[in-house]
């Protein structure tokens, strides 16, 4: 998440190059009727899903998980949330920066994520963590690998 893109895109290489060895090694057996074939997710799948999970912690359960990353709170103040209009009381204010490698960061990536996530799912402050493990893994099987979001 937070980390160099060329870091993540090796490991996205690896992850690849395993997939093919054991493809390679393991001869493809017919499904039977009771045995559906389940896909791997992918590196870049689960990070975005386990995020989301985080964010959740910290914006709706009250944790104090973001505490190391120098944050007291990600939700907005009330005068910033008047200013932006936001449409879901559950969205956050994504950090503004123009360098394209503090967009990459976890607090900004996650934030939009978290604002797209929220406005697809109902209902977020009632949900468990479990709850929002299940929806966000939905969530993100719906989406395209890799994810690309809308940097304004």
């Amino acid at each position: 998440m937070s980390c160099a893109a060329s870091h993540t895109r090796r490991l996205d290489s690896i992850q690849r190059r395993a997939l093919r060895l054991v493809d390679a090694a393991d001869p493809p057996d017919p499904p039977t009727q009771f045995e559906p074939v389940i896909p791997l997710d992918s590196l870049e799948h689960r990070r975005d899903v386990a995020a989301l999970v985080v964010f959740h912690k910290e914006q709706v359960q009250g944790g104090c998980t973001c505490a190391w990353l120098g944050y007291d709170s990600l939700r907005e103040s009330p005068h910033e949330a008047r200013e932006r209009c936001l449409t879901s009381g559950d969205a956050v204010e994504v950090p503004r920066s123009r360098a394209s490698q503090h967009q990459r960061t976890f607090v900004g990536r996650v934030s939009r994520m978290w604002n797209i996530f929220t406005a697809a799912v109902p209902h977020i402050q009632e949900m468990n963590t479990q709850s929002v493990k299940l929806a966000a893994n939905r969530w993100r099987l719906s989406k395209p690998t890799p994810l690309t979001l809308v940097i304004l």
